[in-house]
């Protein structure tokens, strides 16, 4: 069989004790460079085939210093501290010399406590009932995915007009592919920018930085399988170029498996 678009997108090849190389796959190419999500897959990817991981993820901070351009770039990955069931990353990607990314993480072995989730998944209309979009994708990476908004679609009239930043949505890989931490990274970041959403206006608009809180194991992922999940995002302010973007994601039984914030440059 051959393997999924994303697992090409991020495939990574060690060179040495910590370094490992990469390519960029014009599957998930974007305005500038490649999808943001995909690459913050990438850097946890390095975590995630490191020899001397402990655990799984929790944290993933990345942030975007310049847009990777096409071509081959290297990865290098660090744990900087372990502790007895915590363990602390820096991982950074480089191309021509220069630093495209830099990012911290936090793994850990998680144990068996006490649990409660107090956030709830939206209530919406089923993926069936929404039907597939009828939109033209404006990037190759938006192909990658399945995408079905209960709430707050890309505009379909730019008129400087918007009411709210909210965006509600159904999302699985296309083709369909197991959920596992580097595919629900690349999935916290399927969100188009708020500030469209709000403004009814196109600026040009990046994630600056991302950060990823996984609330599921591996093995609870493994069990999502390629099902859809759900995910909102809506934004706090918009102020002076920049905005915060927070967003959860919950399988399609209800379960929140991950948050995430961002900060996102906007031009004027």
């Amino acid at each position: 069989m051959n393997p999924h678009a994303l697992d090409q997108a991020i495939a990574l090849h060690a060179t040495a004790p910590n370094r490992y190389t990469g390519r960029t796959d014009p599957a998930y190419a974007n305005m500038v460079g490649p999808f943001g999500g995909v690459t913050a897959a990438t850097a946890l990817n390095a975590i995630l085939l490191h020899p001397d991981r402990l655990g799984e993820p929790v944290a993933l901070t990345v942030n975007f210093c310049a847009a990777l351009a096409d071509g081959d770039f290297e990865v290098e990955a660090q744990a900087v501290r372990t502790n007895r069931s915590t363990q602390h990353w820096a991982v950074s990607i480089e191309q021509g010399g220069e630093t495209a990314l830099t990012a911290t993480a936090l793994t850990a072995t998680r144990r068996e406590t006490w649990s409660k989730q107090e956030v709830r998944a939206p209530q919406v209309l089923s993926p069936a009932g929404l039907g597939k979009p009828q939109m033209v994708a404006p990037v190759e990476w938006v192909k990658r995915y399945d995408l079905r908004f209960a709430e707050g679609p890309i505009p379909r009239v730019w008129d400087g007009d918007g009411e709210n930043s909210r965006t509600t949505v159904w999302m699985r890989d296309e083709p369909p592919r197991p959920l596992d931490f580097a595919s629900l990274t690349a999935l916290c970041d399927v969100f188009y920018p708020r500030v469209w959403r709000r403004r009814a206006t196109r600026v040009p608009a990046g994630t600056v930085s991302m950060t990823v809180y996984f609330h599921a194991g591996s093995a609870e992922l493994a069990a999502v399988g390629d099902n859809w999940l759900i995910g909102q995002a809506e934004s706090s302010a918009f102020r002076n170029g920049y905005f915060d973007q927070r967003a959860q994601v919950w399988g399609q039984a209800g379960s929140l498996l991950a948050t995430t914030h961002q900060v996102v440059y906007y031009k004027e």
